[in-house]
């Protein structure tokens, strides 16, 4: 008897269809569940991507950062050689566009890489790129932090390869975008696989700047040690690797002391490196010393006052991050500065003539003079002094920083004092006719536990009972240091920063001897700061470029605000003190001969070191200062000896520099006076709401290109006034009190306020119109740098 088919003959597909349906029905149910799983879950868990979304997006970004790179690859070809590498000359102007200087003559000479030591090549290789020998032309995590700091507008700095900077000066610019980074990294890959180690070392060592306008390292090895590259030792070697890094920075030759330390210890880092690579032992590394390059030659084309200006109008491009000195030494460039051929010219003759009147001219060529004159309403630098002939004496005097400014300092003290009102040690407020104590070594009240200070006046001269007006006419040191404690002398320092002082400014501390000028800042920073006084109180950073082309393209350039430092009441208070100074009766009264209404300050330092004048008009601020030193060994001597008379004071030859300087610059423009408060002239306590910060485009800007630099350029603001300093114990000066400091207690000044306009003596004994008593000031901090 038959019956219906046997399981065995159901077809093997209907089988597999039922397992399919099954599986994909626990599929299915298996995703349900996760899904309530899910939705079981808190929200903030639920927010979080699971691990298959994680690993599929992983996937994802790889797939197409390889895809990316790849068709980066092949699209990016390696450039013929960048005809930028080939430098042209900068030429500056005057702001009428007088030709002022060239520079930029290509210095290079490019030799094979047998021709250069192997010390170059260890060194380069310790300083600037560990890894060369063995990376592929990049460095991944190079490329990673600047694409960051682009993103974060810091720039793109650090992290490149040997490869990676040879292929910016050969192939590409100095253009500091991302773009460029990028083309950069895959044309040093490219570069890296087609030439060998060698070649590129060669390449690098051949197109690197090192300073001094020397260009690849045979020039460089010449201007630094006067040798060809093939003789440079292991000490050489290091120092023209540490170039690399900042090349105008890192000059011993010219660098500050902050910036000297800084190259020296790069120095040591390269060394150290050559060591940790091998290519050094230990013991031979202990017995090396700094080997000092010898003196920088002249550029050609910058004789006279050229170098100097160009120096400034450089140093303002580079300082404010405008451009780096690769990039302005590339050439080609058109630059207007904001000097005027009348000022410059009037400058010089000044100087020259007044050299001229000193009694042993044969002596005088030990003495030297920095200045710098500035518009207080813009802010612009109009002419600058920095010595006799860029070719022969290449060592800019309007800017450095190791001339004590002396009694030029205490308009800083007298705006503290009134700028935030200070009282004297018994409760009077302080105002320009407030009395003081002027005994000759009178002892600092109120300064801190443990501290001593007791200046002398010029000559040991006691002048009783005066007030602060007379006292700045007199210049009188016992006064003005106890103004300096009154007013504290971490407020006196910041008022100095505020006016325009930089806040670096060698031997600016917190200390007693602040009051009376032991800080040693520049003749142009001189010239900003009281340019703030003369503007009412208004600080606005002097300038001095205000336009740059190339090729016909104009850049963009930062504009000028102006920061309300000061009260107007207080600028005005301090102005109208120091137009008593430039009186017949006042320290700088030889300057009256302006024949125009004027305001100054006269500073002379201890073992007549230094001597100053710094004054100014309505429409003008200058400084002048004065000092002398060995031509030979550049040891520091007194003016006094140099110039073959006792003493050479602020009163003298630097105000009588300044007169000649101001009459020619002002001929022409009308006699101003100065636009003063009421308060000012009548010492009453006045105070005045500080105005909305205004902005000074540079004239004749065009419209802006973004410049090629380090950085996009922007406005620098001011330094912050740092805090109080630590009080420390400074010691009387040589001519006071010997012995170890002592607790001086505070004791209130005798007697009540009383008006101010008591008579005045006349100048006292030695050459006319030298009174001067900064000569108290000790000499601390002096330095001779040439």
């Amino acid at each position: 008897m038959s019956s219906g088919p046997s399981e065995s003959a159901v077809p093997a597909d209907a089988n597999w269809r039922d397992l399919l349906r099954t599986t994909r029905q626990a599929r299915r149910l298996a995703r349900q569940m996760r899904r309530e799983a899910r939705r079981a879950m808190p929200w903030w868990r639920r927010t979080l991507p699971t691990w298959r979304m994680t690993l599929g997006g992983l996937l994802a970004v790889l797939l197409f950062c390889i895809t990316a790179f790849t068709a980066l690859y092949l699209s990016v070809q390696v450039p013929a050689p960048n005809a930028a590498a080939v430098s042209q000359s900068n030429i500056y102007y005057y702001d009428d566009g007088t030709e002022l200087g060239r520079t930029g003559a290509v210095n290079r000479a490019s030799v094979p890489l047998s021709e250069i030591s192997v010390n170059v090549q260890h060194a380069v290789v310790a300083a600037e790129d560990r890894t060369f020998y063995s990376n592929k032309g990049v460095d991944v995590r190079g490329i990673l932090r600047g694409a960051w700091r682009t993103v974060t507008g810091e720039g793109l700095q650090g992290g490149s390869t040997i490869t990676q900077q040879y292929v910016r000066s050969y192939y590409l610019t100095q253009e500091q975008t991302l773009g460029r980074k990028v083309r950069e990294a895959v044309i040093a890959i490219k570069v890296n696989e087609t030439q060998s180690k060698d070649a590129v070392m060669a390449g690098y060592l051949n197109t690197s700047y090192f300073g001094r306008n020397a260009y690849g390292v045979q020039a460089a090895a010449q201007a630094y040690y006067g040798i060809r590259a093939s003789q440079l030792n292991v000490q050489q070697s290091a120092y023209l690797a540490a170039l690399l890094k900042a090349p105008s920075v890192y000059d011993v030759s010219t660098a500050t002391g902050a910036n000297r330390a800084a190259a020296i210890a790069r120095w040591n880092y390269v060394l150290d490196g050559m060591v940790e690579l091998g290519h050094l032992s230990s013991g031979e590394r202990a017995r090396m010393s700094f080997p000092a390059p010898k003196a920088p030659r002249p550029t050609p084309g910058v004789s006279g006052q050229a170098g100097y200006l160009i120096d400034i109008a450089r140093r303002y491009l580079v300082d404010n991050k405008i451009m780096d000195d690769a990039t302005l030494a590339s050439g080609g460039w058109h630059i207007t500065t904001t000097f005027k051929k009348k000022n410059q010219d009037a400058m010089v003759a000044a100087v020259k003539k007044e050299l001229r009147r000193l009694p042993d001219t044969r002596k005088a060529k030990a003495i030297r003079v920095g200045a710098a004159s500035v518009d207080p309403s813009t802010g612009k630098i109009l002419a600058a002094y920095g010595g006799p002939d860029y070719a022969s004496q290449s060592y800019n005097d309007a800017i450095r920083h190791d001339l004590q400014a002396g009694s030029t300092f205490k308009p800083f003290d007298l705006a503290a004092a009134l700028q935030h009102p200070a009282t004297t040690q018994d409760g009077r407020t302080i105002t320009p006719g407030t009395r003081y104590d002027g005994t000759s070594r009178r002892c600092v009240q109120g300064l801190p536990r443990g501290l001593r200070y007791c200046p002398p006046n010029e000559d040991d001269r006691d002048y009783g009972r005066i007030s602060l007006r007379s006292a700045m006419m007199k210049s009188v040191n016992a006064v003005y240091a106890q103004v300096g404690a009154d007013a504290g002398l971490a407020g006196v320092r910041r008022a100095a920063i505020a006016a325009g002082l930089p806040a670096d400014t060698p031997d600016m501390s917190a200390n007693p001897s602040l009051a009376l000028g032991v800080a040693a800042p520049s003749p142009l920073d001189m010239a900003e700061a009281y340019a703030t006084f003369d503007n009412h109180g208004r600080h606005i950073a002097t300038w001095s470029v205000q336009k740059i082309t190339r090729n016909n393209e104009s850049y963009e350039l930062p504009g000028h605000e102006g920061i309300q430092a000061f009260s107007r009441a207080t600028a005005d208070q301090v102005t109208s003190v120091l137009k008593g100074v430039v009186s017949t009766e006042g320290t700088g009264y030889l300057a009256t001969g302006l024949g125009r209404p004027a305001a100054g300050k006269t500073g002379t330092t201890d073992s007549n070191l230094s001597a100053w004048f710094v004054g100014y008009t309505p429409q003008l601020t200058t400084s002048v200062a004065m000092f002398a030193e060995d031509p030979k060994t550049h040891t520091r001597i007194s003016l006094g000896t140099a110039a073959g008379i006792s003493r050479v004071n602020g009163g003298s030859y630097p105000t009588r520099i300044w007169t000649a300087y101001m009459a020619a610059a002002l001929k022409g423009q009308p006699v101003k006076d100065f636009q003063l408060m009421a308060a000012a002239e009548t010492d009453s306590p006045a105070t005045a709401p500080a105005r909305e910060p205004t902005s000074t485009a540079p004239a004749g800007t065009p419209t802006p290109t973004p410049l090629p630099g380090p950085s996009t350029p922007t406005v620098v603001p001011p330094k912050p006034s740092p805090g109080p300093s630590t009080p420390t114990v400074v010691p009387s000066t040589p001519s006071g009190d010997p012995g170890t400091p002592t607790v001086v207690p505070s004791t209130p000044s005798p007697g009540p306020t009383e008006p101010p306009g008591e008579p005045s003596t006349s100048p006292s004994s030695g050459e006319p119109g030298t009174v001067d008593t900064g000569g108290s000031v000790a000499a601390v901090g002096v330095r001779s740098t040439t």
